[in-house]
Formats: structure tokens, sequence, C-alpha cells
């Protein structure tokens, strides 16, 4: 094409290079289906009609690393060799698809609802969830191991790329927030010490990781309460996450706390990403109430991010990137099986 449109261009990252901007978020599931991490036909049609439906990148929801790191039972979970078949059935089939498989590896911590949930401190995230047990260090070792294995099954499974989850409340997410982290140890009070499991496990993870494969981290950028982790230590944690191998920051927010007050809108976290790229060089992706594509388009357009992200606008329609193209006139062929309907 003479002009192409923007969010329908190829990205690169490292040896992978997702065919447009227009991503898929992880949702969870919660399938009824799921029984002991293991992903099932429903998860092979969810991500499968996605990546019929033009999706340049697809990130597989929250996957546990070990069974206590669950946000619920009915969770997949990436800490036992078994779990590997069912998923790599799905990255493969993504891949043929036209679309970049990805994974997010996740640990619930305190807002596991799942027996033996831990944090940083035994803050429970609020009267309806257990009192966590804050972790010991040879736990925390023991954490770092699981997202390393984790990252090994990963590729194993035929994923393309990793994304470790530092937001929305979890467990990484917990130790960097003051609101929840509350140790006098290595691993809390200063800005240094909070951001200390995240960046060991970004370590970790890259070790194992191929180097010709790109390593993502969802973090929030803010927790929308005072005193809480905040968009200054989320660019300083960014320049620290570039140094460590990271290729891209999906940046999102909130979680962390009950008593968050988020200000809602359009595109309302997009000027988080954008100062993160801005400030820090780092590659980012914007998500957050994008439901237009000429919305999409403008952000990837004025370098306010590198992708898009969409998540409930690809639960309302699976094949929104295709029509997305269409309506701003991009060239993104739907499969030659379709083409009869386009």
């Amino acid at each position: 094409m003479s002009n192409p449109i923007p969010l329908f261009t190829p990205f690169p990252l490292r040896s992978v290079t997702a065919r447009n901007r227009l991503w898929i978020s992880p949702m969870c599931m919660y399938s009824v289906f799921a029984e002991d991490g293991i992903a099932t036909d429903w998860h092979l049609a969810h991500y499968v009609s996605r990546a019929v439906g033009g999706a340049g990148l697809i990130i597989v929801e929250a996957t546990a690393v070990e069974p206590r790191g669950r946000i619920s039972a009915r969770d997949l979970g990436l800490w036992d060799d078994g779990q590997i078949p069912a998923l790599a059935r799905i990255a493969r089939l993504m891949a043929d698809c036209g679309a970049t498989p990805a994974v997010q590896l996740a640990h619930a911590g305190r807002k596991a609802t799942v027996p033996g949930a831990v944090g940083p401190s035994p803050l429970p995230f609020s009267a309806d969830y257990a009192t966590p047990q804050a972790l010991s260090q040879r736990e925390i070792d023991q954490v770092i191991l699981a997202f390393q294995q984790a990252a090994r099954r990963a590729h194993a499974a035929g994923f393309q790329a990793v994304e470790l989850h530092a937001a929305h409340g979890y467990l990484l997410h917990q130790f960097l927030s003051p609101l929840s982290n509350q140790r006098d140890d290595a691993y809390g009070g200063d800005f240094d010490s909070r951001t200390r499991l995240t960046l060991e496990t970004v370590a970790a993870v890259r070790a194992v990781w191929p180097a010709e494969l790109p390593l993502l981290v969802r973090i929030s950028a803010t927790d929308w309460a005072e005193g809480g982790w905040d968009l200054e230590q989320s660019v300083a944690l960014a320049r620290r996450l570039a140094g460590a191998g990271v290729d891209l920051l999906d940046v999102s927010s909130g979680g962390l706390t009950p008593t968050q007050q988020i200000r809602l809108g359009p595109g309302y976290q997009v000027p988080f990403a954008q100062r993160i790229r801005q400030e820090t060089g780092l590659a980012v992706a914007a998500v957050g109430l994008i439901n237009q594509a000429q919305q999409a388009n403008a952000i990837v357009c004025a370098g306010q991010a590198d992708a898009v992200l969409i998540a409930r606008q690809s639960l309302r329609d699976p094949y929104w990137p295709l029509r997305a193209a269409r309506e701003l006139g991009a060239e993104l062929a739907a499969p030659q099986q379709y083409l009869r309907g386009w």
C-alpha cells in the first residue's frame, strides 16, 4: 500500500514480527470445564477464533505458575509438564492462523481464592479474602523458580512471547506497592526493595527464555489510591526493565485495592503508556476502553503506544480486527475459507 495504516503495519520484537499492532489482552475465562489447570476445547475455540479474526498478537489468559497462585480453581496453569500439550495445540493453531501466540505467566498472591494464599505481608485484599501468609525468603526463591520453570514450559508449548503479570493487584504488583508491601527486609520498604522481586523474576525468566524471543511485562501504572504505586515509580521501573531484557511494557492500571478511585473514560490509560514510552524509550502497548477503529489507529499514529490491546471489544466481536481494517481501508485479508462472507 502507498499509505499504510499505522495500526495495521507489522511490529517486530526481536525475531518475532506481529502482523499488525491490534492485539488481544489476556482475559481469564474461569472456564467451568477446566480442571487441574489444563486448557480445554473451550480455550481452543476462544483463542483460535480471535486469530482467525485478524489479531496481530494474542496473549493467553493469566496462567498460574503454581497451584496456590491461581486466581480461581478454574485458571489455566503451567506448573506441570502435563499442562503443556493442550496449550501447545492452541499456540500452534493461533500461529497457523497468522497471530503471534503469547501467554501471560501469573501468580495471584493474596488475591487467590484457592487454599494457601500468600503475599508480601499478612494483609488481605479485602474482608472477603483470606489473610495471606507472608512469604519467607525460601518461598520467594521458590516463586521465582516457578516463574522460570513456567517460562520453560511456555517455550516447549510453542509460544513466541511470554508476559509476566505484575499488574492488577496480583503477587508481583503486591510487592511493588507500599499499600500491600509492609516488609522490612530486602523485599520491602524503599523503591529498590519493593521492585526487587519483579526484577529478579524478569532476570530468571530472561535467563531461560530464548534470546531471540520477546519478553513482555504487564504493570499497573498507578494504584489510583493515595500512598500507593504511581506513574513516577512506573517510569523508574520501566527504565530498569528495559535494561533487564524486557522488550515491551503492557500498561494497565489499578486492581491493588478495593478503595481505588479510577477516572474512567475512553482510552483513559493511554497517557500512562505514552509517558513511559517517551521517557524511557521502551516499547509499550496501550489498553483500556479502546473500542473504535479510528481511536486505536490514532494512538499508534500519534506515537502514544506501539500497539493497542483490546479486551471487551474482542469478547463482543472476535473478528473486530478484520472489521477495523476494513473501516480504515487497511489490507488485512480474511481467511480464504471466509472470503465469500467478506
